[in-house]
């Protein structure tokens, strides 16, 4: 969009230029007008904005019109423009948890102005978005490529399929706000038939690590890493639990040593902090072997119950990118010099845990209850395939009854 630069001269007098990029195309070329007072400028560079960033018709260059100035057309209120429209919508959204409210904003910054920041969800203007800008920002995110307001040195990649479908659906809901709206703003939603692009179902994302894999990772973790990530990975607690466990929620006395998930880490627009569980489910406890309770007593050792369990070497909570880059990287390094040939997540820990619970042919109900998934549904999707494992007990389980119709027959 056009936008002003104010600059005074050394005899100390404003100037104001005008400057926008032609067409709105990130390689298009800068284009600007000068002007002594900043109502002109303004005035003016409304009207490049509200000519799809090209000189005004009838407008030369140092000069001004020539001939009679265009009419005017309604000026789009601000409310109206995707952004502000956008997070409008958000802000009003019930039934979302803080941190997916925060997540929602961030898809928009991210996701989405760089291509709708200049268009208005108000129909019938030369800016309304419409259906072939939905069409151009999903093939832009497929192919991962950068959207008009872009700065050329961002780098893009290119997005998995279900994350363009996530997105087009918040999408598809704000634009559809518009619709719906007591006056509407528009008469049809251009998210509507939008063709989206499919899973590719031949590949698993998920990573699943043999014991002997895991052992060689656990060898290469700097010494304040390895009781963290061992925890993670026998518990299957998520990131954002683990981390956020403190002493009191610790129980390491008597036969039955268990911890509690309480609470989690949480993004909001003000950055991270202590909130609920993921889900009523996600609260929930866990039994602990003896090793476990040996693990987390050394780790809790002069602290008071509203201390972390695990710390940072600062002495506050861990970052998981900070984590990612400083200790579970170098240490995914060393072992795929030693012959490692995964590369797993911080997440694939749960998932590993899962496996190992399925391996020791623990039924899914209990591994739904220890992930905390609020639906056996979710635990069947993730980790179904795998029941594989138990093929010889069900063929034996099955040849047994049939054994035993054949003695009643």
């Amino acid at each position: 969009m056009a936008s002003i630069r104010h600059r005074q001269t050394a005899r100390g007098v404003d100037t104001y230029r005008v400057v926008w990029r032609e067409g709105g195309k990130r390689d298009g070329k800068w284009q600007g007008e000068n002007f002594t007072d900043v109502k002109s400028a303004e005035r003016f560079r409304d009207l490049v904005n509200g000519h799809g960033q090209q000189w005004p018709t009838g407008w030369v260059k140092g000069v001004g019109f020539t001939a009679p100035e265009p009419e005017k057309t309604p000026a789009i209120p601000r409310a109206h423009m995707f952004v502000s429209f956008a997070r409008n919508y958000i802000e009003h959204l019930t039934g979302v948890g803080i941190q997916t409210r925060a997540n929602y904003y961030k898809f928009v910054d991210t996701h989405m102005a760089p291509w709708f920041q200049d268009l208005t969800v108000q129909g019938d203007t030369d800016i309304t978005i419409g259906r072939e800008h939905i069409s151009r920002w999903i093939n832009d995110l497929t192919e991962g490529r950068r959207g008009p307001h872009h700065d050329p040195k961002v780098k893009r990649r290119k997005y998995a399929p279900k994350t363009v479908r996530n997105l087009h659906g918040l999408l598809f809901g704000i634009l559809q706000s518009a619709v719906d709206a007591e006056k509407p703003l528009r008469a049809s939603n251009p998210c509507v038939h939008t063709r989206l692009p499919e899973d590719d179902h031949t590949a698993d994302d998920k990573v699943f690590l043999e014991r002997e894999e895991y052992a060689l990772i656990r060898k290469h973790l700097a010494p304040d890493a390895k009781d963290l990530v061992h925890a993670k990975v026998t518990t299957g607690l998520r990131w954002g639990e683990i981390t956020a466990l403190q002493v009191r929620d610790l129980v390491l006395v008597g036969n039955r040593p268990r911890l509690s998930v309480q609470r989690a880490w949480k993004r909001g627009e003000n950055g991270k902090f202590l909130g609920p569980p993921k889900t009523k489910k996600s609260r929930r406890t866990l039994v602990l072997t003896a090793e476990q309770a040996e693990l987390f007593r050394r780790n809790i050792i002069g602290k008071k119950p509203t201390d972390l369990v695990f710390t940072a070497p600062e002495g506050g909570a861990w970052d998981s990118g900070g984590f990612w880059n400083q200790r579970w990287k170098p240490a995914l390094d060393a072992a795929a010099a030693d012959g490692l040939t995964k590369r797993p997540r911080l997440h694939d820990l749960r998932h590993t845990h899962a496996a190992w619970l399925i391996a020791r042919k623990v039924p899914l109900p209990a591994i739904q209850a220890r992930l905390g998934h609020e639906s056996i549904t979710t635990t069947v999707d993730r980790y179904g395939h795998l029941l594989a494992v138990l093929d010889d007990e069900i063929i034996a389980a099955v040849q047994w009854s049939m054994e035993d119709l054949e003695l009643a027959a």
